[in-house]
């Protein structure tokens, strides 16, 4: 009873029942790769909740002190303050080095899920008309997201982020024209460089969390104006959407999907250790660490800054460095065909029409072909990252990795897009599926639809 009150008092002023009503009713798909944007959101309010946490602790500055905390094998050495507190949280914190951990953790499942996510929409066609704008704006999170894994992963100070730290810098400086003032605009001076951190942290607690938290807004708000995407099948059209109701059904398994993120990650948190930078000790400019690598989703760019050939352009007096084709180029190039795809496709296909019904990958050959091409190329820039690793491991000289993976970069992805479209041909042709519904016979067509 005092529930129903409190109802109809937000009721009679707001007149929210109408709307409530329609949104308990509305209907959701069935189909398990549709939950990958709701894992990348949960994974956010995780991040959100344990980098609030964080920040009680967390020192954000250069200035150098002496440690003299709990952990004894770097008791009187000196270190930034962020560095310090960083160990205090780790080791004298309650709960400081699990919740460490689970932020760690939900940042790389953040931008794993994003990625995938991003995949399911391009191989099945779901950033065609109406949805260019959420392509887009899902493009922009991954990007924010690279950004804020980068700044989090930057703020320990420690000797392995300084190294991150060094080759950012150096990319920068890369840059033509602009590159030096750029630098020095960013890192606040010559390496090493000591308001890096204070920048880093504020751009990483306030502004990237809050423009991610808009697009999110910004992207559920589209998908929610906009009709569901949905699979062919019996009885979906592309007006018609089959599923299940918001409520009770869809809005349990939404609480259960989320409750299960949490616990995933938090086991992983408590069993499985990430960045134990009391290892790595002190960030120091004259050191680098050996065998450093990035955290996966910069694993690519590392990659492509190994395997770059040792070339510059110089002409009209100027120098365009090496780490700029690698680091600037090749990303710039990527996000920007990313982000065109759409109205490419639309282009070259000459297909201009709303789209409610996904494609199955089989259905269009080519797109598959060129994704799973892509793939293969930044799957071997990503492996080229860890060469030095690799050599050690099967005892080869590193020059023979490095140039068995520059010949692996051009050499997979066209092997993999052929593969890939014969086999989609080969599937679409022999795809007859007959399904009785209602006494009636449907018959799948190479199109993805039902006759």
């Amino acid at each position: 009873m005092i529930v129903e009150k409190v109802f109809r008092w937000f009721d009679e002023r707001l007149r929210i029942a109408g709307f409530s009503k329609k949104t308990l009713r509305r209907i959701f798909p069935d189909h398990w790769s549709f939950l990958l944007g709701e894992i990348a959101l949960y994974l956010f309010i995780i991040l959100v909740g344990t980098g609030v946490f964080l920040t009680f602790f967390f020192a954000p500055s250069s200035r150098e002190v002496t440690y003299d905390g709990s952990y004894e094998s770097l008791r009187g050495v000196p270190m930034s303050q962020a560095f310090e507190s960083l160990l205090n949280i780790s080791f004298d914190v309650r709960s400081g080095l699990v919740m460490r951990q689970i932020h760690h953790w939900a940042a790389l499942l953040f931008l794993g899920v994003i990625v995938v996510h991003l995949m399911r929409v391009f191989f099945t066609g779901a950033f065609r008309k109406p949805r260019e704008l959420n392509w887009i704006i899902g493009l922009t999170l991954l990007t924010l997201g690279l950004f804020a894994g980068f700044s989090g992963y930057s703020l320990p100070d420690d000797l392995l982020s300084g190294t991150g730290l060094r080759i950012a810098y150096s990319v920068a400086l890369s840059i033509p024209v602009v590159g030096t003032w750029l630098a020095f605009l960013v890192f606040g001076g010559e390496f090493p460089f000591g308001n890096i951190i204070s920048r880093l942290y504020v751009i990483h607690i306030m502004l990237i969390p809050a423009l991610i938290a808009l697009l999110l807004g910004l992207h559920l708000a589209m998908v929610w104006r906009q009709k569901h995407a949905q699979f062919p099948g019996p009885l979906r059209t592309e007006h018609q959407i089959v599923g299940t109701r918001m409520w009770p059904t869809y809005a349990v398994k939404a609480g259960a999907l989320f409750l299960l993120t949490a616990a995933v990650v938090t086991l992983l948190a408590g069993l499985v250790q990430i960045n134990p930078v009391w290892i790595y000790g002190p960030f120091e400019a004259s050191k680098v660490s050996a065998g450093a690598q990035p955290d996966w989703y910069l694993g690519w760019l590392e990659g492509a800054l190994r395997l770059m050939p040792p070339w510059e352009i110089r002409a009209f007096g100027r120098t365009i460095p090496n780490p700029f084709f690698p680091a600037i180029l090749l990303p710039g190039i990527t996000f920007n065909l990313l982000y065109l795809w759409p109205f490419l496709e639309a282009k070259i296909t000459g297909d201009h029409d709303p789209h409610n019904l996904l494609n199955r990958p089989r259905d269009v050959p080519f797109r598959t072909a060129l994704g799973v091409a892509a793939l293969a190329f930044y799957v071997v820039l990503f492996v080229a990252g860890g060469n030095d690793v690799i050599a050690g491991l099967f005892s080869l000289p590193l020059e023979y990795v490095t140039n068995g993976l520059r010949v692996l970069l051009f050499v997979l992805p066209l092997v993999a897009g052929f593969v890939t479209h014969r086999i989609c041909k080969e599937l679409r042709g022999r795809d007859i599926r007959v399904v009785p519904v209602r006494g009636h016979t449907l018959r799948r067509t190479e199109s993805g639809g039902y006759e």
